[in-house]
């Protein structure tokens, strides 16, 4: 290619702003990059172009073109060819990659926000950006990757944790050429300070025992310690990983989703009334009314459904092991509400994707949401006030003295 005089930016912007060209902004980004690197190869040569000096060491040997992809659209860039070595503008471009960076980056919070690899192509495309492929924008959201990654593996060093919430999100993946379903196991916790975080994120093959136990393991060796009570749905096998994981805290079941399972042993036409006796034991003043009003509500269940009060009876510890705490964190810890909402938020960017390519692109999706959401809890006020935890991590539970009698003090011989 013929080696073009480069262009006077100054001469250039005046001129165009005069004839007022929709095209403006793209001509003059491409203007003042190829001033830019046409500076930068002089100064490699020793000598300004098409001057005899001393002092050059190299010449230029014509230009190269090569497209760009900015957010003013695709351009064509005039790159700087040397008749000895070779010139390339690391800092303006990537090798075997188009994309200018501040576009990577609008690519990678598209897809954050939940727009499909679909969507986003035709994005770009209208801002001017030609041939981006899927494949070319799940590479980009992959250098969301390593904030992830740390994200995932911060050490959960704010002190005690006196609540967690756990729970599993259902989603599909291709894995060895079929679409199968893995669960997403995600854990939040109050810290020392009364603020919300998320404490962790795995995927597992199975809602199972294996799975919670390898999850929970993992955020204790990351530092998670002084957990009082864990609340969640009935998962299979988490009650079994609580014991095993975080000896010494208690578990309360969901009352929202247990209200679900007790409702499916009676009737529909009486799902109602059954729902509103269930709903007046958490309304009780403290916890000894509480009690009292459960055994009331199972006697008057009883009297037609016999398997439901059963089932009430039975899930009595289970559903009302929030009673144990101060009164007015009640709310806050009797269910799973808090984290639904958050399920909401992940379902709401994960439903746009629908079939993972890979667990990895779960990982780095979700992570980046949860991540995201830790930061906006940091930035509100507290979940919890300080004298409210300081009370509760005083108080002391049935799960503490089954502890202290499972495990008498040592005694040291003589």
């Amino acid at each position: 290619m013929a080696s073009p005089e480069p262009t006077d930016p100054a001469g250039f912007l005046r001129e165009h702003l005069a004839s007022a060209s929709p095209d403006l902004l793209r001509d003059m980004v491409k203007t003042f990059a190829e001033a830019l690197m046409s500076a930068e190869a002089d100064a490699i040569c020793g000598a300004p172009y098409g001057q005899r000096s001393d002092e050059r060491v190299n010449s230029r040997n014509g230009y190269r073109t090569r497209e760009w992809d900015t957010r003013a659209g695709t351009m064509e860039l005039a790159i700087p060819k040397l008749r000895q070595g070779s010139y390339f503008p690391d800092w303006l471009l990537q090798h075997r990659r188009r994309a200018e960076q501040a576009l990577v980056s609008v690519v990678a919070t598209s897809y954050l926000l939940g727009v499909s690899t679909r969507r986003v192509e035709k994005l770009v495309e209208q801002l001017g950006v030609k041939q981006l492929s899927k494949s070319q924008v799940s590479q980009m959201a992959a250098h969301l990757d390593a904030q992830v990654e740390a994200f995932r593996n911060r050490p959960l060093d704010s002190g005690h944790y006196t609540f967690v919430w756990a729970d599993a999100l259902t989603m599909k993946v291709r894995e060895a050429g079929r679409t199968v379903n893995v669960h997403g196991l995600v854990a939040v916790g109050v810290n020392a300070d009364g603020g919300r975080e998320v404490l962790g994120l795995d995927i597992a093959s199975d809602e199972d025992g294996a799975g919670w136990l390898a999850f929970l393991r993992s955020l204790t060796a990351r530092g998670l310690s002084g957990v009082k009570l864990v609340i969640s749905d009935a998962h299979r096998g988490l009650v079994a990983a609580i014991g095993a994981a975080l000896p010494g805290a208690g578990w309360q079941r969901c009352r929202t989703h247990y209200l679900r399972n007790l409702l499916t042993k009676v009737p529909k036409t009486a799902q109602p009334w059954v729902a509103t006796l269930v709903r007046t034991i958490f309304d009780q003043p403290d916890a000894a009314s509480v009690h009292d009003q459960h055994t009331r509500v199972v006697d008057t269940i009883e009297q037609r459904f016999p398997t439901a009060a059963e089932h009430l009876d039975t899930a009595r510890h289970d559903l009302l092991a929030f009673t144990a705490y101060p009164r007015e964190i009640w709310r806050q810890i009797w269910s799973n509400n808090p984290q639904e909402r958050l399920n909401k938020e992940i379902r709401r960017r994960t439903d746009v994707v629908g079939i993972f390519p890979n667990r990895a692109a779960i990982i780095r999706l979700v992570g980046a949401v949860l991540a995201e959401q830790t930061d906006e809890w940091t930035e509100t006020r507290r979940y919890m006030g300080l004298d409210l935890l300081n009370r509760a991590r005083l108080t002391t539970t049935d799960t503490d003295r089954n502890n202290d009698t499972d495990n008498p003090p040592m005694t040291i011989a003589a």
